[in-house]
């Protein structure tokens, strides 16, 4: 949920298209034109890294994973320090649903929003003794990730639409791409380092 909040705070997940929408249409409900093809897109993501991690959970040893996905986060995260100054520019504030989807699938992969569930995820997989039951565990995690992100994405587009105006990003504005690649690191790190117990299975 705290990760949910996050993506739904950063405006690079996709919230400052809704505010756009609805002020080119000067209507508060374009909001919900935007911020629905950009929560799919986000959610798809996410699932896509699930669905790889829950075949090799189904295959591999849990250790293998964890390491994986803890060397993973380190390379994902040293990569967007990198490059946390430069901004894709690949559609405009006039891009269609589908434009939205696609974009927000492909930004939410590369700043490794999924990855960075993975340990979570994994974790979460100690407790249960069959593929099935992980699953279903996974599934509402990456539900409840999502419900979180939606609800801030619409509360802070309405917030900046109806009362702040855009003029906010400009003595307001947090660097969440160099806040997202420190913590890619951290978590990498941590995962490492935390030890987990071991899963059964059936």
């Amino acid at each position: 949920m705290a990760l949910g909040v996050y993506h739904g705070l950063n405006p690079a997940t996709g919230w400052l298209f809704a505010v756009a929408f609805a002020i080119q249409e000067q209507d508060g409900r374009a909001i919900w034109r935007a911020l629905v093809p950009v929560t799919a897109g986000h959610a798809a993501s996410l699932l896509a890294v699930a669905a790889v991690l829950l075949l090799g959970w189904a295959v591999l040893p849990l250790t293998f994973l964890r390491w994986g996905c803890a060397g993973a986060l380190v390379l994902v995260g040293a990569w967007r320090l990198s490059r946390y100054a430069r901004h894709p520019r690949w559609v405009g504030m006039r891009a269609r649903g589908r434009d939205l989807l696609v974009w927000s699938f492909l930004m939410a992969t590369s700043h490794g929003a999924g990855l960075m569930l993975a340990p979570v995820l994994l974790h979460m997989s100690s407790s249960h003794h069959v593929t099935a039951g992980v699953g279903g565990a996974w599934v509402l995690a990456l539900g409840v990730h999502t419900a979180a992100m939606l609800g801030t994405m619409a509360a802070l587009s309405h917030l900046v639409y109806r009362r702040l105006g855009v003029e906010v990003l400009r003595w307001g504005w947090i660097n969440f791409d160099l806040v997202w690649a420190v913590a890619l690191i951290a978590t990498g790190i941590a995962t490492f380092l935390f030890r987990w117990p071991h899963a059964q299975r059936a």
